[in-house]
Parts: C-alpha cells; structure tokens; sequence
C-alpha cells in the first residue's frame, strides 16, 4: 500500500498464540536466533542529550516506583530498544522507549487496498478485484492502545510530557508495571523473578500465550543483557542476570483467554491464534477471499512477502474474515507481537497484486498505519516475526535473502499496465538488517574489495535520506533512520534519480516522495557493479547504470559474490517480464492462454543482473468456485528471477547466460 496523512489505508490484521502450556515453559526463556543486541547506533541528530541522563532515568524511576530496574530495562527494550524516535509515535501510536500507547487518531483513514489500481489477486483470468470493504467505527479503543492515558492519571504528568520526554515517558512505564503488580497482589518486590505477571500485563495481550511469550522476551534480555547507543546517542546498558528465574505460574491467575490456536502453523516460540479468512460463495460466480490449493505438492513456496496493514488490529481482524475481500496467510500485532492465521500455507492468498506471485508465496501483514509511514516498528513485532519467518524458510526451504523475503514494494507489476498501481509497503522505514540479524542472517561483506556485486547494507540510524509525502504531498517528512539508497544518472548528490519508465510511462522524473520507489535501493538487495568513481558506485539497474553515494568510511553497500545474467552472445537486448508464465502450448484444450507480456524494460548486452532463483514457466489457473476445474499448467519454459530495480523481475533462461561472479 502507499502511505501519505491524505491518502491513508487502514490495515488488514489478526492475532495468534500457541497454548496455555506455553506459560509455565522455561525453555521458551532463549534468546531469539541471532537476536544479541545489535551493534551500537550513532546519534540520529546533533545535540543529543549527556551519554547518563536515560540511564539516570531509569534508576531514578524505577527507585520512584519501586520497580526492579533490570525489568524496567528489558520491558523498554523490547518495546523500542530504548529509543525515543524523537517524540515520533510508532506504527500503532505508541510513544517513548516504554512505547506509551495513545491512538486516538491513528484509526482514521481509509482501508487496506483502497488506494491505487492494484488487483491483489493480480489474475486476468476474471475480473479484476480492488475492493471497498467498509472499515467498521469502534465504538472506543482497546486498554492496549491507550496506555498513555493511564499513565499520565497514575504519574499525575500531562500526556504531552509523557509523549515528548524520554524521562517522563520511563516514569509513565514504571508506573504502569508498579500498577499491574499491585493488581496481581503482589508486593512490590526487589527480586526480578518475582514481576512475570506484571510484564506480561504490560504487554497489553489479552490470551495467555501472548503474554507469555511476551514476558519470555523481556526476561530474556533480562537474564543475558544488552547494551547499545540509542537513536538520541545516549548509551544503555542492561547488566546480565544469567541465574534468573521468574515465577512463570503467576500469568495461570491472571484471568486471561486460551487463544484458538486450532490449525495454526508456527513454531513453539511464537503465540499463534486460528482466525480463518472464509472460503464462500457470494454472488454469481464470485466467491472469497482466497483460493484452495495444495502447496507445496502441486506448487512450491519460495517467497514470503512483508506487508504492513494500514489499520489498527481489530479492523484488520474483521475485513479478513469478509469474503468479499482479501485474504492474507498472517497478521502480526504490533503491541506485543501477537499472530494470527487466517489462510492455511497450503492455499493461496489473494495479497500481493501478482498472481504469479500470489500463487508461490506466503504473505504476511504487519500491524501499521500510513497516517504515518516514518513511524517506527516495535521490537516486539521484529522478533515475532523474524521467528515465523525463520520457520517458513525452513518448512518450506526457502533461502533467507532479499531474492526470496521480498517486501510488497519488491513484488513486481504482473503486466505493464499493472506497474504504476502496484503498492508500496512497508516502505523505507521497514529495518531490513535488523529484522534479518534477528534471523541469524545479517547482510555483510562476502568478497573483496572490488567485488562484481554488492549487497546494499547502509547503517539505518546514520541513512536518513530525504523524503516527502508523509504528512501531506510535497512537505519534508522528519528525518528518520531508513534501510533504503536513492540512484542517480551519475556520480552526483545533483544529478538527476534514475527514471522508471514503467512507474511513469511519460518519462517524468522519479521524485523522493515516499512511495516513489522508482530510484530506490533496499537494504539487503543485490545488484551487479557497473563502475566505481572515488566515493561513488554505479550498479545496472532498470536497464541503466545507476549511481549512489557509497565512501569507504561510511559504505551503504559491501562487496558480494553470487550468479548475475547477461544477455546471450549476440543479443542487443532480452525483454523482462513481471510473472513467469509458460508458453502457450502448455495449456491444454479449453484453458483460456494466459499472454507473456514483456514488461516495458529491456535487459541489454553488456549489463549483468543478481539471480534471485530459477523457476518453471507456471500457471494456476482457478477462476471459480468450484475446485474441481482448478488446473496448474507448467510448460517447458525457465525463467530467472532477478534484482532488476526495486522490484524484482523475470528473463527467460533461453534468453540469457548465467556467470558467476566474485
């Protein structure tokens, strides 16, 4: 989806859990794979605070309050890593390092999908579908969504201090877990081991294993500490308490719901909730919200794409389960990392605008809102996720790279009338290297100095790129740390971006708007060197040679190896296609022929392209109801996926060579 204050989209979402027994698990106090603190950010503005005042403010109080100064830490962490985000409110209008909740405004807008020309089912083989489901007023907010509220009536601080002051924002934490323990009838205890009930309180989650998982986390970090510098430049640290041990029994008396976990396919270390997208028949040859198949048997999985929902979680929860919209394989909440599934793996969701697409991936929804794009992504959210992906790739073995992990801003256009329309999350805020550190896989240097490829990898905090179109078109969104790199025609801060032809037929210029991704590099993505002046590296993108600031001391791409297509010896050019379809003579009598249109790029001799993976010409073809006519047709034609701009694209084999390059 696109996000702009004029032109928002609320979101599509849902919940998950695993069981009760989930509660009591010890074994689920592990760290996440690859989830050590990351390494320490440098000040994201001049003028940052002196290196002890948070710090200070965190003993100070957790002493006022009488709250364990460790959990205090390892709640915040999780939450926001102890960043500020400078009075910036998150995905989910939560403030401050303890993420204090105040979403008033955050549920207006239009709905997921509404904006732009994109059919998430992506299929011309019936009409297309952009639909207009109607977003349902609630009647009033859940408790997790105004924490702020409480906080200022239990500090006595107005909610401006409490949004804008890190300090005061601590204070309002504190006082919520003081509060949450004296609910629990607990005393307010020294001893970390004796707050499980509390922190899982804080999180907000209304199952038992949500807030489990949750209070796991926080204890976690807890128990093997953390230091790093925050986005204000203000170094934390969290002293290990390797011999920690809290007292998990207590969530069984805190009254909270057994989430439906029914058919739900997550690992353990997850809380996962059943909330089915139904499968009905609603009208003359129309049916929803998604497609039955029987993946991987009859078509494999080798993508798993990142949405954000433009929505609060209740909304999303409803429009899933309307038939007469779209349909997703997962949400995640961004409070406390909750799941839920709605679509089985094995079926086919309708998300990404592509059907080709739609037909191999599993597509996953973020719980967000684009009334404010540059906001920011709860830990919480990163590790749940992270852990989910990690256990697709692997059930479904599916290489954990930016080729395969594709945000729904990767997802190409399937027909070049489809291009300008298709959508733009999770945006340039989305923290590609933490969210794949978390998964054990962060992007880093795999060859020389002069590498042939490069791995874009900018330092998030220090990249902060300008944008516009957050609040309103044209207006400079605040500077924030940002995982993305703009492309010029050459070696200059002044030379025009690169233009995409197919986002703009008319060959207007590519803007910094913040859902022009027309000359925009992501993070983790890889592209072939075209050419290196000084402190500037040229790479082949969109068919041209594209430029970015890339200096030795502060690289925002490292050298890589890996397999790059060039056009066959004697070809001036091979056309590029958004969806690998197979040849016509693959389709048996009676299937209606589904066009390989080029798209309106062309690959030509001398350029080399990253290979994401190779794949069989295929089709699935299921325009109605009734399952029995459902075919998948496969030809004898190979495509290569590859990095070919933002997005992602495909070659015919036949049409070029492959070269390994170092």
């Amino acid at each position: 989806m696109r996000g702009s204050a004029t032109d928002r989209t609320p979101a599509v979402r849902s919940r998950s859990h695993r069981t009760a027994g989930v509660v009591a698990s010890a074994a689920l106090l592990l760290p996440l794979l690859g989830a050590a603190p990351s390494g320490a950010q440098a000040p994201s503005a001049p003028g940052a605070a002196p290196t002890a005042s948070l710090q200070r403010a965190f003993a100070s109080a957790a002493a006022t309050y009488h709250v364990p100064q460790s959990v205090l830490l390892g709640v915040s962490y999780l939450q926001s890593r102890w960043d500020g985000h400078a009075g910036a409110p998150s995905v989910t209008g939560g403030y401050g390092p303890m993420h204090l909740t105040d979403a008033r405004t955050a549920l207006a807008g239009a709905q997921h999908h509404s904006e732009g020309a994109e059919d998430s089912r992506g299929d011309g083989s019936r009409p297309a579908l952009v639909p207009t489901a109607e977003v349902p007023e609630p009647s009033q907010l859940p408790a997790r969504l105004k924490t702020l509220t409480k906080a200022a009536r239990l500090t006595g601080l107005p909610a401006a201090e409490l949004r804008e002051d890190p300090a005061a924002n601590v204070r309002g934490g504190a006082a919520l877990l003081a509060d949450a323990q004296k609910r629990l009838g607990k005393p307010l205890s020294g001893d970390p081991a004796d707050w499980y009930g509390a922190v899982a309180a804080f999180s907000g989650a209304d199952d038992s294993a949500t807030a489990a998982i949750y209070a796991n986390d926080v204890f976690a970090v807890v128990r093997d500490g953390a230091e790093r510098t925050t986005d204000s430049g203000q170094r934390i640290t969290l002293a290990p308490e390797p011999g920690l041990r809290p007292d998990a029994a207590q969530l069984r008396t805190a009254g909270l719901r057994q989430a439906a976990e029914g058919a739900t396919e997550c690992p353990a270390t997850v809380a996962c909730e059943w909330i089915p997208a139904p499968y009905e028949e609603f009208g003359e040859g129309d049916y929803g919200n998604h497609d039955l198949a029987d993946r991987p048997k009859d078509q494999s999985i080798d993508a798993i794409v990142v949405h954000d929902t433009e929505g609060s979680w209740d909304v999303s929860v409803k429009l899933v389960q309307d038939p007469t919209y779209l349909a997703w394989h997962y949400t995640i909440r961004s409070t406390d990392g909750h799941i839920a599934q709605h679509v089985k793996t094995k079926d086919v969701g309708w998300h990404a605008g592509n059907w080709y697409v739609n037909a191999h991936s599993v597509g996953i929804e973020h719980e967000g809102f684009l009334a404010n794009p540059d906001a920011w992504y709860t830990e919480a959210m990163y590790r749940t996720s992270a852990r989910l992906v990690t256990y697709l790739a692997k059930k479904f073995d599916i290489p954990l790279d930016r080729q395969h992990i594709l945000g729904h801003d990767n997802v190409p256009g399937p027909t070049a009338a489809n291009v300008p329309g298709m959508h733009t999350d999770p945006g340039p805020y989305w923290d590609w290297q933490h969210y794949f550190t978390l998964m054990g896989k962060p992007f880093q240097r795999t060859a020389g100095a002069k590498g042939d490829v490069v791995t874009v990898a900018p330092d998030y905090a220090k990249n902060q790129p300008a944008y516009t179109g957050c609040a309103k078109a044209g207006e400079p969104c605040a500077p924030h740390g940002s995982g993305a790199v703009r492309v010029h025609t050459a070696p200059s801060d002044d030379a025009p971006l690169i233009k995409d032809v197919g986002l703009r037929p008319g060959g207007q210029d590519s803007t910094i708007d913040v859902n022009d991704v027309g000359a925009r590099l992501s993070t983790g993505q890889q592209y072939a060197v075209a050419e290196r002046q000084g402190d500037w590296t040229a790479v082949w993108y969109l068919g041209q040679k594209a430029w970015f600031k890339n200096p030795k001391k502060l690289p925002t791409a490292v050298p890589a190896q890996g397999l790059v297509v060039t056009p066959k010896a004697g070809r001036a050019d091979v056309p590029v296609y958004g969806r690998a379809y197979p040849e016509k003579e693959a389709y048996p009598a009676g299937l209606p022929v589904q066009a390989v249109a080029a798209l309106p790029y062309k690959l030509l001799a001398g350029q080399r392209y990253v290979v994401g993976q190779k794949v069989a010409g295929e089709y699935f073809y299921s325009p109605t109801f009734d399952t029995t006519v459902h075919r998948v047709v496969r030809g004898t034609d190979q495509y290569y996926e590859i990095q070919f701009g933002h997005r992602v694209e495909y070659v015919r084999a036949a049409d070029v060579d492959v070269v390994r390059v170092r």
